[in-house]
């Protein structure tokens, strides 16, 4: 019985220890992926144009001469405005494809929001 008992502790101390081992299994451990995707514009942005896409104005800051006529297209999905925070244009709403354009005479800087989006915010800014 003792020759048991001997033959038994070694045996669950060699368990024991193996149980408390450090050692893991590889794991893959691959760096995750970033994918990017990149788009171009759908058409080239001219000099007296504003393009509404994904909730901004393109370009946010626009310098005209005095007697230009911008246009603003909404390429959104979502309708939007154009209105100046001066009060001296207001575009109606404006579907996917529409476009409002506005006459700017007199040189300043007119800033300019989405009166359904107010976080959407452009300038013109209007030489003479």
């Amino acid at each position: 019985m003792l020759r048991r008992c001997l033959a038994i502790v070694p045996a669950a101390g060699v368990l024991a220890l193996a149980g408390c081992s450090q050692s893991r299994p590889v794991a893959n451990t691959a760096a995750p992926t970033t994918e990017v995707s990149i788009t171009a514009p759908a058409a080239p942005v001219r000099g007296n144009e504003v393009i509404i896409d994904g909730f901004a104005f393109q370009p946010v800051s626009l310098t005209v001469t005095a007697g230009t006529t911008v246009t603003w297209t909404n390429r959104d999905e979502e309708p939007h405005t154009v209105a100046a925070s001066d009060g001296s244009f207001h575009s109606p709403g404006m579907g996917t494809g529409a476009t409002f354009t506005h006459t700017f005479a007199a040189a300043g800087t007119f800033d300019y929001v989405c009166s359904i989006h107010p976080m959407m915010r452009g300038t013109v800014v209007v030489t003479g």
